[in-house]
């Protein structure tokens, strides 16, 4: 099977269920971000080490998916079929594990900068990948209502990787990097 089919090389795209647009189109431009978190993930997942943190990860892949494939699908009748809708449990579970994971990191008392480890990096990487995708589909849900719970989601989501990345650092044994206000930055 060939994976490609000329269908968009005039700049065009099919939705879930039929509907012709551009590939700038204001959906595709969300959906098109979440796949670029998920592929970020993808790389956090190769690089982190901790099986935990893998699992955490991979749960959220498949959250990012189906959250996706919500984006794609504008008919509400066909929408309503899919088998995999975010709730707000799920949101529920990342603030559960944000309220543990924040038990076990020292008190934040400065703004911290992305970095430390290799994935903690990553992690704040995909943090503001998350950032963008949220941005967009509040975009998308003033002109199109989306559900509520996608705009929770994405919203804990975010923090979340914020308090991973944290948490990945201290798993390396690596300090947050602090911002220095109006100080020189040490090489």
């Amino acid at each position: 099977m060939k994976i490609y089919t000329g269908f968009g090389d005039r700049g065009k795209t099919a939705l879930f269920g039929g509907d012709v647009v551009h590939k700038n189109d204001l959906r595709v431009e969300v959906y098109g971000s979440l796949d670029e978190l998920n592929s970020w993930i993808g790389l956090l997942r190769v690089k982190n080490t901790d099986r935990q943190v893998n699992e955490w990860l991979l749960r959220e892949q498949n959250h990012i998916f189906a959250l996706s494939s919500e984006i794609a699908t504008p008919d509400p009748k066909i929408r309503h079929k899919l088998v995999n809708m975010l709730t707000l449990s799920e949101s529920a579970q990342l603030e559960k594990e944000m309220d543990d994971l924040s038990e076990r990191l020292p008190e934040l008392k400065k703004f911290i900068l992305p970095g430390g480890c290799e994935t903690a990096a990553l992690a704040h990487l995909a943090r503001t990948v998350c950032r963008r995708c949220e941005r967009l589909l509040i975009s998308l849900h003033e002109q199109i209502k989306q559900r509520e719970e996608l705009l929770v989601y994405l919203n804990r989501l975010g923090d979340w990787f914020f308090i991973l990345a944290r948490y990945l650092n201290q798993l390396n044994d690596q300090p947050d990097v602090v911002w220095e206000s109006g100080k020189e930055a040490e090489s």
